[in-house]
């Protein structure tokens, strides 16, 4: 059979696959099966090369962020970090949307992940914001939407699994995030302090800690400076070149067991070890689907298919805006279906060469990568991270996808063409740290 007809077979068994609800390691297994079968990939060196790269010693720092994340979400850690935040900005019209935009980019700066920010905060704040006058809906989709910063914000395990599947700096990828990530913030406050003053009914908490006693405010300060100086060590760390990602997540759990018993007093031996468990069901599914996605993509790289892919651009156009235009409407689709580590398994070693052809840089097409697939965590069908917000914040999908729209088209949309058309977006701290 021809590769090019075997690989459009396979992408449409892929696809649906996933649509009638397959668990995704099967889906990439079943894809991988097909193409082995028809394009005689030998099977042997695809699983020894498999297994090489499945020991790699970055790759652990998957599980134990995923592992930090929910400790963190177990320990109230959030709970401090918005007490603090309330002392700064409680007067403030809107503030409380805002505390729970920033807190969600300080929990991305220590879980690495999407899901801290809403399993964290959404129970907390969803409730309080609805006190103030914000409808369900809105309230729900500002927790949800502004979780996806645990994907931009470093350290990201997203961009962890980009770096390590493509040989790419992991310290640069992190880097390249930063000011999307900012930007989002910015763009998520601006939402919600519109919303604020147009919808909101109270707007202003009536009784704020900054209103407190001078002792109150003194006392949630000392309790917040535990949590606070997690992203600090953990940043600081990676950074100042102490420890590498991977060891960067161990110490992000170990800090995080730490606090939650000994300081705040949350995780006890019955709710921890639940997690735990719970926490290891979701690390093997994980790594089976890394396995059979990473398998798939090197079958595909061993019969070129990357290589013609670059000949069809080329033959199509030589224009590196459009491409990338393409390559956008490209990830929003899978972002759709799949969840950006899958996503990012699949696609970066497939659109790689096809970026290098057009001379864009590794590191700036992270950006663009991780940027574009943390909106497919809120767009249906899949749509992992609103779904779990809808659950926390028992909303309905009506008035959850009508708000969260909103956030998506006008808040986040602008900084993906941003990062996409804007190089030093995404490439300036890379530079300036000599990363690139």
């Amino acid at each position: 059979m021809n590769v090019m007809v075997a690989f459009a077979i396979c992408m449409c068994l892929l696809l649906i696959l996933l649509l009638i609800g397959i668990p995704l390691p099967y889906c990439f297994a079943g894809a991988l099966i097909f193409l082995v079968a028809t394009c005689n990939v030998p099977v042997r060196s695809l699983f020894v090369w498999g297994y090489s790269q499945m020991i790699s010693t970055s790759l652990l720092a998957v599980p134990m962020f995923v592992i930090a994340g929910n400790l963190i979400a177990e320990s109230g850690m959030a709970e401090k970090l918005v007490g603090l935040a309330r002392v700064f900005v409680g007067k403030i019209k809107g503030a409380l949307g805002v505390i729970v935009v920033v807190i969600c980019g300080i929990m991305g700066a220590i879980s690495g992940s999407a899901f801290t920010g809403i399993a964290a905060l959404g129970g907390i704040m969803i409730p309080e914001l609805r006190k103030e006058g914000y409808s369900r809906g809105f309230a729900t989709s500002l927790v949800t939407c502004s979780s996806i910063l645990g994907s931009l914000i470093p350290p990201s395990v997203p961009l962890i699994i980009y770096g390590w599947a493509t040989g790419t700096s992991i310290l640069a990828g992190f880097l390249s995030t930063v000011v999307p990530g900012i930007l989002t913030i910015i763009t998520f406050s601006v939402l919600n302090i519109v919303y604020a003053r147009k919808y909101a009914n109270a707007p202003v908490v009536e009784e704020t800690v900054a209103e407190e006693k001078p002792k109150s405010k003194k006392k949630v300060i000392i309790e917040s400076i535990p949590a606070l100086m997690m992203p600090v060590i953990i940043l600081g760390g990676i950074y100042g070149g102490i420890f590498t990602a991977t060891e960067a997540a161990s110490v992000c759990a170990v800090l995080a067991i730490l606090l939650g018993i000994f300081v705040y007093r949350r995780l006890k031996a019955k709710n921890t070890l639940n997690m735990l468990r719970s926490t290891a069901s979701s690390i093997g599914s994980i790594f089976m689907m890394i396995f059979f996605c990473l398998l798939l993509s090197q079958a595909m790289t061993q019969l070129q298919i990357p290589q013609m892919l670059v000949n069809v651009f080329l033959g199509f156009t030589d224009n590196k805006y459009v491409v990338l235009l393409m390559v956008n409407v490209f990830l929003l689709f899978v972002g759709m279906i799949v969840n950006d580590t899958t996503a990012i398994m699949l696609c970066a070693p497939l659109l790689l060469p096809l970026i290098n052809a057009y001379g864009i840089s590794p590191v700036h097409f992270a950006a663009i990568m991780v940027v574009n697939l943390s909106a497919g965590c809120l767009t249906p069908p899949y749509a992992s991270v609103l779904y779990f917000g809808m659950k926390i914040g028992h909303a309905e999908f009506g008035e959850m996808m009508k708000n969260t729209a909103v956030f998506l088209l006008i808040g986040y949309l602008p900084i993906v063409l941003l990062t996409t058309y804007i190089e030093p977006i995404s490439m300036a701290l890379p530079r300036l740290f000599g990363l690139v």
